[in-house]
């Protein structure tokens, strides 16, 4: 058993991926926003701590040239402008370190960690995001190369800020980014909610129209007021219109002329059977009589089976499901066994009926079809052949090769009074009969022959017979030529023919 299809909304699929990327890109633009303002709120700090480094880089080249080392002043000078700097900033905590060529401490704190030496960067203030025990700061480095002492050792100079201004920085312009947001953002899912309700509105005023309309009415859609990007759906729902139309219209005349043509075997039927009555009021009931009106009522009811059948035929034949039945069939065994099944009719009216073709089973004869429907095709063109030859005619079914080895084709031949050029399409349609002919028939058995052939792919063909000896231009005889085209015919099984039903 199939699930069953979910029904879905399309204002709700349009609004789906319309708000989905809005909603999936919000919290990326806060992730960058707050990236972005990190960066940005650290760019004047950094000015400012890289001149705090250089302020501290000079003191301590002041009293190296000076030799505060040799005196021990260059501790308190180094602490005493620290100090001074410490007291500038009442936001954050300062802590700098400043270390001698050979890596001792000449001021300041141990505790921040000394940084890869550089040579190619020497004279460049470096910063990076550090920590001083658990507390996050921001670190300004510079090396200074004591040339005074005639070698290329570096002294360095670090300075480490905590975070509190850059923080509340950083806070404020996301502040001033976001918050807008938090308006912006319901305010557009409004707008295209709105834009949405007011885009689909002629769809519903579409709907409403065709909702309105009788079940009689399939005249075309108007389209001067629908949208661009709905007129093809509207053509195409046209187009079924149309064609529903001229199906409808169709059937309802087939099924006038069925009902015409049921007429004539049931108005026999009854009035063989008032004749039998009267006869029997008026004491002519003897046995020739009754047997001759008895005679009569069943080949009433014969015809008015037989009309039956080839409705149902062309019912089966008009299926939808037709390619949910398809299998691999021989169409020289379906030929065989319905050839076999007209050779008591054809005896009793001295026909000679036969088959030229490969034995069943050969393979070059398998195709994809209907089993029922093709054996249904087979023995309307041979009960039609038989119907208009003549005693002492032939009839002849054969499957000839074809050259381009591209279809299987079925011939069916006979020697009647054989059909004339401006009626060879006319005698495709039901209850067309070719006139001056008196051959009692349906109608419908070369109808469903196009009706089977079309739903196979198939296409069907009238000629005149081969020219043969003792045709005369009364008598050319017909030739029926239906070619199966190979396209997706299916590998030799082993599948048995169908038993085409008695006719």
């Amino acid at each position: 058993m199939l699930a069953r299809t979910e029904q879905r909304s399309l204002f709700g699929e349009i609004l789906d991926w319309m708000l989905a990327p809005l909603l999936l890109l919000w919290p990326m633009s806060l992730g960058l926003t707050w990236i972005a303002a990190q960066a940005i709120a650290n760019r004047p700090y950094d000015r400012d701590l890289a001149e705090v480094v250089r302020s501290l880089a000079r003191q301590a080249e002041i009293q190296a040239v000076r030799g505060a080392d040799e005196t021990g002043d260059a501790r308190r000078v180094l602490e005493a402008t620290a100090a001074a700097l410490r007291r500038a900033d009442d936001d954050d905590r300062l802590y700098f370190q400043v270390l001698g060529r050979r890596g001792e401490l000449l001021a300041g704190e141990r505790a921040l960690l000394v940084p890869a030496q550089d040579p190619a960067d020497v004279t460049a203030v470096r910063f990076r995001d550090d920590q001083v025990g658990d507390e996050p700061v921001r670190v300004a480095w510079l090396w200074l190369a004591e040339h005074h002492k005639g070698d290329d050792s570096e002294a360095l100079v670090q300075v480490a800020e905590t975070l509190g201004k850059r923080s509340t920085l950083a806070t404020e312009i996301i502040k001033g980014v976001i918050l807008p947001q938090f308006v912006i953002l319901p305010l557009a899912v409004v707008l295209v909610w709105f834009a949405l309700s007011r885009g689909i509105r002629p769809l519903a005023r579409l709907q409403l129209r065709i909702r309105k309309r009788e079940s009689t009415d399939l005249s075309p859609i108007p389209e001067g007021d629908v949208p661009d990007e709905v007129v093809p759906l509207v053509r195409a729902v046209n187009d079924l219109l149309q064609r529903l139309d001229r199906t409808i219209a169709t059937q309802r005349h087939f099924l006038a002329d069925a009902a015409h043509q049921l007429k004539t075997p049931l108005a026999g039927l009854r009035t063989q059977a008032e004749l039998a009555a009267r006869d029997i009021d008026g004491g002519r009931a003897d046995a020739a009589t009754m047997k001759h009106s008895l005679r009569q009522i069943a080949l009433s009811s014969q015809r008015a089976a037989h009309m039956v059948n080839q409705l149902l035929a062309m019912a089966r034949a008009e299926d939808a499901g037709l390619d949910e039945r398809r299998r691999s069939v021989d169409l020289a065994a379906v030929t065989r066994a319905v050839v076999r099944d007209f050779v008591p009719r054809s005896m009793e009216r001295r026909i000679d009926l036969g088959y030229e073709g490969p034995e069943a089973g050969s393979g070059s004869t398998r195709l994809m079809a209907e089993p029922v429907l093709l054996s249904e095709m087979v023995r309307n063109l041979i009960d039609n052949a038989l119907r208009y030859t003549p005693p002492g005619g032939t009839v002849t079914a054969r499957l000839v090769p074809d050259p381009a080895r591209e279809a299987v084709v079925l011939e069916v031949e006979d020697s009647g009074p054989g059909i004339p050029p401006g009626e060879r399409d006319a005698v495709f349609r039901p209850f067309y009969r070719a006139l001056g002919t008196q051959v009692d028939g349906s109608g419908l058995g070369l109808a469903i022959v196009l009706e089977v052939a079309q739903r196979h792919g198939a296409e069907v063909t009238v000629t005149d017979a081969r020219p043969r000896s003792g045709a005369t231009a009364e008598t050319p005889g017909a030739l029926f030529t239906v070619r199966f085209p190979l396209q997706g015919r299916a590998a030799p099984a082993e599948t048995e023919p169908p038993q085409p039903a008695p006719p």
